[in-house]
């Protein structure tokens, strides 16, 4: 009953908006001559049939009728667009004047041509086509070459600039900590490997830490404080035979376990107050300062051509294991954080050689939206380097025509995640990656992908 009445309503709406368009079609010719009626019977016709296209019910989930009513719309709006303009009026000065000069009177014997008046060629009536439609596919290309893509000069200059401050820092810990055994520095990073676009403006700096194996050993993560598989510590062995001062690390011993902590306050101070930056800078043509109050490593370099920031991070290498002076926040010292990233680079670069995939690419794209996306910069990095991995596992598909295909693909997956709270480590599915995220982050990601799948354009706009 409900239904019938909505429907009599409407038939009644729609009878009185016939009965109000014929009664104003009828007077305008009255009141705006033949032209102006033209005009308004074309206007009026495309926005009843706006009208009712929207006040008609939808077939739901038909992309044909979709396509068909978009189509009818695009004909509407350019029936409206090419409709000719009615004459301008003349000024009332001009209709001051003569429309015609006075003829001049014929002489006697004189023949009289025929007058003849040209009238101004015609315009001709050309229809405006409707605007073309991009696919998803040809948005995201077209996002990715003209917001993403690194500019030539930074992708070349920033990684020259950090080789050189590497160098002067290598030479600075050989001469104050000749001691210390550590490694050779490298560079690390998206911007190295592939796999960031929209700015050349962070670098790793990868300091080794060379331990003994004789002298030291691994607490997997489970063990920890923390119980978390990701974060391991180093422990000190064997104290009776190789008592403390055997390893030149025992220094930054806490509780029988080499404490990331400690080494990074260490190398802190040595950033803050013992480099001459200011002369480095100088000898490079940049202004190098460390960041005082950050807990990382962290320097910032300007250039008159690019803005780099560049994070030091001790690393121990033991056990086929990769891991970082990067402790949790909090109270919780002495933890290692284990890193994937060498091993996601290998992986995503050996399963694209192996079938000419877009993998990469798709990756640039969406690390790129996310670090840009307030909502979503906490999912960009190793996350969106896993879901892919995951889903390279299901979905074989991957050349460079199924990009958009892929691109849904991911962020439906990631929905599927965030709603378990939960996305497992591709190379050890005991480490959930979003164990760190708070309740809030999860839902404001959450309902943004969701509006993303259905519109993906919400991502490709300007932020």
């Amino acid at each position: 009953m409900a239904e019938f009445r909505r429907q009599r309503g409407k038939r009644q709406e729609d009878s009185g908006l016939g009965s109000v368009l014929d009664l104003l079609l009828a007077n305008a010719r009255l009141v705006l001559g033949v032209t102006g009626a033209a005009v308004l019977a074309i206007a009026t016709l495309a926005v009843k049939r706006l009208i009712d296209r929207a006040t008609s019910p939808r077939d739901e989930g038909d992309p044909k009728a979709e396509q068909k009513t978009l189509e009818e719309s695009w004909q509407d709006l350019a029936l409206i667009k090419v409709t000719p303009k009615p004459p301008k009026k003349q000024r009332r000065e001009d209709l001051s004047k003569p429309l015609l000069s006075p003829a001049r009177p014929p002489v006697p014997g004189e023949a009289c041509e025929p007058r003849v008046c040209f009238a101004p060629p015609e315009t001709p009536w050309v229809e405006s086509s409707p605007p073309r439609c991009l696919t998803l596919q040809e948005k995201l290309l077209s996002h990715y070459s003209s917001r993403l893509a690194v500019p030539e000069v930074q992708a070349s200059l920033a990684p020259q600039l950090a080789r050189s401050i590497c160098a002067q820092l290598q030479n600075f810990l050989r001469s104050k900590c000749p001691e210390l055994p550590f490694g050779s520095l490298f560079l690390s990073g998206p911007l190295l490997d592939g796999l960031e676009a929209l700015a050349a403006n962070h670098i790793h700096l990868m300091l080794p830490v060379v331990l003994d194996a004789a002298l030291w050993s691994l607490i997997p993560g489970e063990d920890t404080v923390v119980m978390n598989p990701q974060y391991w510590m180093i422990k000190r062995t064997d104290l009776e035979y190789f008592p403390r001062g055997c390893s030149p690390w025992d220094r930054f011993i806490v509780g029988q376990y080499l404490s990331s902590n400690v080494l990074n306050e260490t190398l802190h101070k040595m950033l803050v107050a013992s480099i001459n930056w200011p002369a480095i800078g100088s000898l490079l043509g940049s202004i190098i300062h460390p960041v005082v109050a950050s807990q990382e490593l962290k320097l910032e370099v300007k250039h008159n051509q690019v803005e780099l920031s560049i994070t030091l991070f001790p690393v121990v290498e033991m056990e086929d294991k990769v891991l970082l002076a990067a402790p949790p926040e909090g109270l919780v010292e002495n933890l290692w954080l284990e890193s994937f990233y060498r091993a996601e680079v290998s992986k995503v670069k050996e399963l694209d050689d192996s079938d000419s995939g877009a993998r990469q690419h798709c990756l640039r794209i969406l690390n790129g939206i996310c670090k840009s996306h307030p909502a979503l910069h906490k999912l960009s990095g190793s996350p969106l380097t896993h879901v892919v991995l995951h889903l390279s596992a299901t979905s074989l598909d991957w050349a460079e025509e199924s990009l958009a295909d892929r691109f849904q693909q991911v962020l439906e997956e990631l929905i599927g995640y965030l709603e378990k709270g939960v996305l497992p480590s591709y190379f050890n599915h005991k480490i959930n990656l979003f164990c760190e995220l708070l309740e809030d982050d999860i839902d404001e990601m959450g309902f943004m992908l969701y509006r993303a799948i259905s519109e993906p354009e919400l991502l490709l706009k300007e932020k």
